[in-house]
């Protein structure tokens, strides 16, 4: 992967970005790009087992493992270099054990930036206490952490997640991240994200931030320096409760989280429907006074009632890992707002997928 090869990718994505939002009146956009290797923080791979031996192994997407098609490997240089460099390791170790190489089925792999990994195996088996010795033996030669899976099991040795350190601005904000839940795959496109992020907020005068689809915080504890309160959103027990955790640690004190999805926040703050969730919490949603709303939505982008909700607020963070519905949803918003700064983020390189942010302002 050459810096050529990169930035020829990275060109080709510009060019379909501004063709793309051609119709949208964006100043020109900002570009924040990758390493290009060894980028990813999240790995997984099938186990080819042939023979004695085993090996880590891709498939082309939608074809089904079979010999014909298996790409056998040791190394990814797309991993992070915490990931490339424990893959051989960790497979020797794996051949030469019988309890961790049978019915062995698939390895995924999480790492950080501050150097913690966790790895999880994943098993046709019933694991038992002998396996249970043999991992343990093999997170500690190895200084990693390592979960066991099999079919309506799950082994935790000693934690199921790990701690990233984030830096933005020259300040150090530390995350939980969970072994399969949702995190940034790209730690260095996500601390441009994040300082983008910040830069925009620095521009809007202080009031209380809305923050919708906020998963474990990841954008919510840098903004939150920026506003005189925040209230955050998201429906996943267990990123809310990764939120929580990261609030505490980094001692936010002026954040407050909701167990709601974007569409029952949308039912609540126009009094549609009353939630107990927001009872409980002590969240009355007449306190606040929202100058911003930000939003990071999934690939299929906002829904028509929240989209009317956004053009309620004055301005509009919107990052988006969908080009397509971020386009699609600015018909609607560019009715109320115009787009201020618009930029890339290059999360995926050499694949068709782009990261872009937007910060919108009523007109």
């Amino acid at each position: 992967m050459t810096s050529a090869a990169y930035q020829q990718q990275l060109t080709e994505k510009q060019l379909y970005l501004n063709k793309l939002f051609a119709d949208c009146a964006f100043p020109e956009m900002q570009v924040f790009t990758s390493p290009a290797s060894h980028y990813r923080m999240r790995a997984e791979f099938r186990i080819w087992h042939d023979g004695e031996t085993c090996s880590y192994a891709m498939f082309a997407p939608g074809e089904k493992a079979g010999n014909g098609n298996v790409k056998k490997l040791r190394h990814f240089a797309v991993a992070h270099k915490n990931i490339d460099s424990l893959m051989p390791v960790m497979l020797d170790c794996i051949q030469t054990n019988e309890l961790l190489k049978s019915r062995l089925f698939q390895v995924e792999f999480l790492t950080t930036l501050a150097g913690d990994t966790l790895v999880s195996l994943i098993y046709h088996k019933k694991l038992n206490n002998d396996w249970m010795q043999a991992a343990k033996a093999l997170a500690s030669e190895l200084g990693i952490q390592i979960i066991g899976r099999s079919r309506g099991q799950k082994v935790v040795l000693e934690r199921d997640y790990v701690i990233e350190r984030l830096s933005v601005d020259n300040e150090v904000f530390q995350y939980k991240q969970l072994e399969g839940g949702f995190t940034q795959p790209n730690a260095v496109v996500c601390e441009s994200m994040l300082s983008w992020a910040t830069n925009v907020a620095k521009a809007i005068p202080m009031g209380d931030l809305l923050e919708l689809y906020c998963g474990n915080g990841n954008f919510t504890l840098p903004l939150a320096r920026h506003f005189r309160r925040v209230l955050a959103t998201e429906v996943s027990k267990t990123s809310v409760q990764a939120a929580r955790w990261n609030i505490d640690t980094n001692q936010i004190h002026n954040i407050a989280i909701a167990r709601l999805s974007a569409e029952e926040f949308t039912e609540a703050y126009t009094g549609v429907r009353d939630f107990k969730r927001l009872v409980s919490e002590q969240i009355n949603l007449a306190d606040y006074e929202f100058s911003t709303v930000f939003v990071d939505p999934p690939r299929a982008g906002i829904d028509a009632d929240t989209l009317q909700l956004l053009q309620k607020f004055d301005n509009i963070i919107y990052v988006s890992c969908n080009p397509v519905t971020l386009h699609d949803n600015l018909q609607t918003l560019l009715t109320t707002h115009q787009v201020r700064q618009a930029a890339m983020f290059d999360q995926f390189p050499f694949t068709p997928h782009i990261e872009s942010g937007v910060w919108l302002q009523r007109c």
